[in-house]
């Protein structure tokens, strides 16, 4: 790795976007006076800068270093998910958000108590609890890894640094600190991924034309392979696997639920739902050509890989290698840019379902607003903490990608059942629900282990499992509707 160290510039450039969001913390900590300016900015904030919000805190370093990576060892299949965003994006504005607008949610589960109880309710958001912990784990680890790459800094300090950074600064801005930063940050995602697809495409032998040629020559273009196989990624289950993952991500989870509604109308959260759709037809597909154009510079004698570097090391390696000076530092800058915005969310949503969903519900006497803005803040680091300790565990993963699938599958795939069972259908299936995440989460932990399938596989399993089980003990044991009518959207709400 010698040579390859931080420049003095390099160091400046992260310090000074560093140092930045921490300012944005600071100035908006004076505006937060309720937990709604906390959570949800006080319902008011602009369509676009929401979209933006919402495509930075689902798009974190695993989605900048992991789909590259994805399509230099494996194929670039994941090109689908170009297709299936727009495709999801109907199912949001038709099936979730006219309810969530309707009640007036500050979290996703407050819907899950209106059709099935307060048990629902507490269950889901429990679940969710888990998910993002282990979710947050990689987004922390992730960036970590890049900087020790490029620094030869030990890991363990630069994952204290990662967590405690985006940390510090969600707990002083809340929500509208994420927000703002996370345009910020979205704006450096961005060029950061075209700057790196273009100087590829000027590095490699043959531009464009000739990193297609290597990549189709090596199958790396081969993304609709029969017959299926569990340990190969192919179009179809990319298909399957995102189709259920972006209805979760961008209709249940409190991630994106809690930033949609931050703006005030449905109209502005139609506008942000499509204006994510065609981002993610774009990023995507640049991350997966920045993939295969590492593997024919690498492959086609434009460069070595010294020993250690592989797998997610490669892009990092890449940039502060082969880029100038102050340019390598700005776009390592654009991998945190990832993180922090992911990170940020991550720890504000789980504060926010924690106060709302369950601290709020079983107090027995009120609270003042400023009572649980405090706890709100403690919350953020708490969980902040939590997350960078997780860090440590997903260290053990070979790929980032993997390892955020594998933990938030177990979980994710019963909740999407539950939204769907109860705007679908008019029967209390609750207690058959619990029985059906029971067990999808042991047969997916079983999957997972045992028949050891490529990751694409793991959430339809976790989700399919969870919902025919569902089904079928809800036929045999609800036989009659029960618990309360589905919510439906108010001509207003329309």
């Amino acid at each position: 790795m010698e040579g390859n160290l931080f420049s003095p510039l390099n160091f400046t450039v992260l310090g000074l976007y560093l140092g930045a969001m921490l300012g944005i913390g600071a100035f908006l900590a004076r505006r937060q006076q309720t937990t709604s300016d906390f959570f949800l900015a006080g319902r008011k904030m602009p369509w676009l800068v929401i979209a933006m919000s919402m495509y930075a805190s689902l798009t974190s370093a695993v989605t900048f270093l992991g789909l590259p990576t994805v399509a230099y060892y494996q194929n670039v299949s994941l090109v689908v998910v170009c297709i299936m965003s727009p495709l999801v994006a109907p199912f949001l504005i038709k099936l979730f958000y006219p309810i969530y607008q309707t009640m007036r949610v500050t979290t996703s589960y407050e819907y899950l108590e209106a059709r099935f109880g307060r048990s629902a309710r507490f269950t889901a958001s429990g679940l969710f609890i888990l998910a993002r912990l282990g979710w947050l784990g990689t987004v922390v680890y992730a960036p970590a890894m890049a900087l020790s790459v490029v620094t030869g800094v030990p890991i363990t300090w630069t994952i204290l640094m990662m967590g405690g950074v985006a940390t510090l600064y969600t707990m002083l801005g809340g929500v509208t600190a994420d927000i703002w930063s996370d345009t910020v940050q979205f704006v450096i995602m961005i060029a950061g991924a075209a700057w790196v697809a273009i100087t590829l495409t000027r590095a490699v032998p043959g531009g464009f034309g000739g990193i297609l040629d290597t990549a189709r020559a090596a199958g790396r273009l081969d993304i609709f392979e029969w017959p299926w196989t569990l340990d190969r990624m192919s179009g179809l289950t990319v298909a399957a696997c995102f189709f259920f993952q972006l209805m979760y991500d961008y209709g249940t989870d409190q991630t994106t639920v809690q930033r949609l509604m931050a703006t005030p109308s449905l109209k502005g959260i139609s506008r942000a739902i499509i204006f994510n759709a065609i981002v993610d037809f774009c990023i995507i597909a640049i991350l997966l050509f920045i993939g295969i154009g590492l593997f024919a510079f690498y492959g086609g004698g434009g460069g070595t890989l010294p020993a250690g570097i592989d797998g997610d090391r490669i892009l990092p390696y890449y940039i502060i290698q082969a880029l100038p000076n102050g340019v390598s530092g700005l776009l390592i800058t654009a991998v945190f840019a990832a993180m922090m915005s992911s990170m940020d969310s991550g720890v504000s949503s789980l504060s926010t379902v924690v106060v709302h969903d369950f601290v709020k519900p079983l107090r027995r006497r009120e609270r003042s607003e400023s009572d649980d803005l405090r706890l709100a803040r403690l919350l953020v680091l708490l969980f902040g903490a939590l997350a960078t300790g997780v860090a440590f565990y997903v260290s053990r993963f070979e790929s980032l990608v993997e390892a955020y699938t594998s933990m938030i599958s177990l979980f994710n795939g019963p909740i999407l059942a539950l939204f769907l069972l109860g705007i679908l259908t008019r029967r209390n299936l609750f207690p058959a629900w619990l029985v059906g995440t029971g067990v999808s989460i042991g047969a997916s932990i079983w999957f997972q282990r045992v028949m050891q399938p490529n990751w694409t596989y793991f959430f339809p399993f976790s989700f399919a499992v969870a919902i025919v089980v569902t089904v079928a003990v809800g036929l045999v044991f609800c036989r009659h509707p029960g618990g309360q009518r589905p919510v439906r959207p108010t001509r207003r709400a329309r």
